[in-house]
């Protein structure tokens, strides 16, 4: 905290501002998805992203080929300053730099770029080494003195290969870092094959250390990333398969700890690491034009905004080569809002259609990084070293030459500290950096933290002080990617920041700085479908009647007590075997309904049991159809919606592929809404619930054409006698309010 002195000396120093005037708004740029078009590439997967220390947003991709029958690459390389211009830098390694480790022919995937003690640091997928026979996927690293290289990779793993006991190895794949407020760095690995795991790494990141920590079920999750907010660590990855072209289901969801090592659970406390898997959902299809998002990176923009940087697959151009090749999947940007504890893309709305506000990049004071004393008073310009270009030297006292906003506002740098560092915003905010604290003052109420024993305040580290609403927060970390050495946050009721000059004091070097006024928060998630009046369905109090119909009649389902009960068929609809009974219901006239039915079918916990399942189907024809069940998928109990299409006309070859949606219960219910959207498509989104009352709503699927809605029992792959049966209680269509 700083001495009144030295506040006395702000104050006086703020007077010299008087009559200066705010800079000039910039004007709103847009961005429109995918943003990877801008650069030519039609492809730019498994995407991670940061801020260099000269301004630009730098990002990286898996080594597919940019555009349709490219070259595969080694890692690929893109910037933007604006996040609507973009130019792209070449391949990350070439023949002669890449792992000399990695085995001939060795895919490299998913990039985890970030910036730790002085220098760039990239973990990346070897999906192949020269240790073992056959594919041994393992974990490489690398770094460079600027973002866009050259990158050297170390001489050996950072995570090695991992037997699976069998003969085979696990998959070690997809790193993603974290620091840690305990001042140690971790890395997240893994995916389907084995579950993901953390482990801590060596202070310079370059080495596992100790013994991991398997953090999420196997058969569920891939491609994670987890940050850190408000005293929690949130876990966020992907499920489904990324890759089955028009019919991706890839989404993302998310579970929270107080601990980087977990247990993460998702909002209803249900764990990741469950039998019954949890996850929170975070983003998922909704009808547009965009399939299977997912892979994701995170940043904060200047101001104050996340935004979910992910891939995602056009259905209407899903292969990059002919079918069953290639997954053309481009790069995408979203706003991540914050909603009641959980983050959800667009407010819950999804992936982005069409040009919306690009992340706010600059400072609306006029500072210009490559100048960073154009908006400042009291500071000297430096040179810059390697990693940037010029920086700002304050010894003092100094600030901005015009007013920052009042109310909400947040100033972000990249700092390399003194002894002592002071923020002050509006004469009432003072946030400081000394003696190992990081501590925010607000009249008499103060929050401090303790920053880890080993910080190191002469590297270049991010400083973020913000003020949103009645909240303070102050934080300090490596690189603004969701890291932590420290957060110290106020609650202030009624604050309101003045419009005044931001100032310093004390001693430090300053690049990349910028002032703003903080995103106004979005606090509600987007409509979702609700039921009105019932329309039509069955109780099962009675017959069949004729407002039902089957393919492939199984006489075993029957009708009793007001319930349908039909034991598991082991059959399926997938592929060519086609040979599963459905019972269909004719549909309600309208463009817009809700079809629910109530399900038990207990498949039990822990044990394979391939892939048991039952629920609702949406269908048109054995080649074209979505199917919303509850299934067993290895070890794991999911919600799995489905979709098959033909997706090789020439030959009839279809493809399928699936969405996760909350948590599988015994007892589920679940509802498919239908409407048309404004091109006339046939939309049908799935939602589940675990106590018929509160609503998990996923994913949306496109049908060519309105189908019948059905019920469904099959799957049971695995011997049992007798097989369990699925019950259902109804089958009802309802008015979507």
């Amino acid at each position: 905290m700083p001495s009144k002195r030295l506040l006395a000396a702000a104050l006086t120093v703020a007077a010299i501002a008087a009559g200066t005037q705010a800079a000039t708004a910039a004007p709103v740029v847009t961005s429109t998805n995918p943003v990877s078009a801008a650069f030519g590439a039609d492809t730019f997967a498994d995407p991670s992203i940061i801020q260099g220390r000269d301004g630009y947003w730098y990002a990286y991709a898996t080594s597919d080929p940019l555009v349709a029958n490219g070259p595969f690459g080694l890692m690929h390389m893109a910037r933007t300053k604006d996040f609507h211009s973009w130019e792209y830098l070449g391949t990350v390694f070439n023949d002669q730099t890449k792992p000399a480790w990695a085995a001939p022919g060795s895919f490299f995937w998913a990039p985890d770029i970030r910036y730790l003690d002085g220098h760039y640091v990239m973990y990346f997928t070897v999906t192949d080494t020269n240790a073992n026979a056959g594919g041994d996927p393992a974990i490489g690293v690398a770094t460079a003195p600027t973002p866009s290289g050259p990158w050297t990779a170390t001489d050996g793993p950072v995570v090695a290969p991992r037997s699976d006991g069998n003969g085979g190895f696990l998959g070690t794949i997809d790193p993603a870092m974290l620091t840690a407020a305990d001042g140690k760095r971790y890395l997240y690995y893994g995916g389907f094959n084995g579950g993901i795991s953390v482990t801590e790494l060596s202070a310079d990141g370059m080495h596992a250390v100790g013994t991991p920590t398997q953090v999420t079920i196997g058969d569920r999750y891939e491609g994670s990333y987890v940050v850190y907010r408000d005293g929690w660590y949130y876990f966020m990855g992907s499920s489904m398969n990324c890759c089955a072209g028009p019919t991706t289901g890839y989404s993302v969801f998310a579970g929270r700890s107080r601990s980087p090592r977990g247990p993460f659970v998702d909002a209803d406390g249900a764990a990741l690491t469950d039998s019954r898997v949890g996850g929170t959902t975070v983003i998922t299809q909704n009808g547009n034009q965009w399939i299977g998002p997912g892979h994701h990176a995170f940043i904060t923009d200047a101001a104050g905004q996340d935004h979910i940087v992910y891939h995602a697959i056009d259905r209407n151009t899903p292969w990059l080569t002919t079918p069953f090749g290639i997954n053309r999947r481009p790069m995408l940007i979203d706003d991540i809002d914050w909603i009641n504890g959980w983050p959800r893309t667009n407010a819950g709305a999804g992936p982005s259609q069409g040009p919306v506000t690009a992340p706010t990049t600059g400072s609306a004071l006029g500072i210009d990084s490559t100048d960073p004393t154009s908006g400042l008073q009291g500071a000297t310009r430096r040179p810059g070293d390697s990693l940037g270009g010029p920086t700002a030297a304050i010894n003092g006292v100094a600030q901005t030459r015009a007013a920052a906003p009042g109310g909400s506002v947040r100033v972000e740098a990249d700092v390399q500290l003194g002894s002592s560092f002071t923020t002050v915003l509006g004469n009432q905010v003072v946030a400081t950096v000394a003696n190992n604290r990081l501590t925010v003052t607000v009249g008499r109420r103060t929050s401090s933290v303790q920053l880890p024993a080993d910080f190191d305040r002469t590297q270049w580290n991010k400083l973020s002080v913000q003020v949103s609403q009645s909240t303070v927060t102050a934080r300090l970390n490596d690189a603004g990617l969701g890291d932590v050495y420290g957060e110290a946050q106020l609650n202030v009721p009624g604050l309101r920041v003045k419009a005044a000059p931001v100032r310093w004091l004390g001693s430090a070097e300053v690049d990349n700085l910028t002032v703003r006024p903080v995103a106004k928060p979005v606090t509600k998630t987007v409509a979702v479908p609700r039921t009105g009046k019932l329309l039509a369905g069955d109780d099962f109090n009675g017959a069949i009647g004729a407002d039902w119909s089957w393919v492939r009649q199984d006489d075993k389902a029957i009708v009793a007590d007001g319930k349908l009960s039909w034991p598991l068929e082991n059959a399926d609809m997938t592929g060519s075997s086609n040979n599963a009974g459905l019972l269909l219901h004719s549909t309600p006239a309208g463009d817009s309904w809700i079809a629910e039915t109530k399900l038990h079918l207990d498949t039990g916990q822990g044990d394979v049991r391939n892939y048991q399942q039952a629920g609702m189907i949406a269908y048109l024809n054995d080649s074209d159809f979505a199917r919303l069940g509850s299934v067993a998928i290895w070890k794991t109990r999911q919600t799995e919606y489905g979709r098959e299409l033909v997706a090789r006309p020439s030959d009839g070859a279809t493809s399928y592929g699936a969405a996760a949606i909350g948590r599988s219960a015994p007892t589920l219910w679940m509802r498919l809404a239908y409407h048309k959207n404004a091109a006339g498509e046939h939309v049908y989104r799935a939602g589940t619930s675990v106590d018929g009352k509160n609503w998990t709503w996923g994913a949306s699927w496109v049908l060519p054409s309105a189908a019948k809605i059905g019920l469904y029992a099959h799957g049971e792959f695995t011997g049992a006698n007798p097989p369990p049966v699925a019950t259902f209680d109804y089958l009802h269509f309802y008015e979507s309010k």
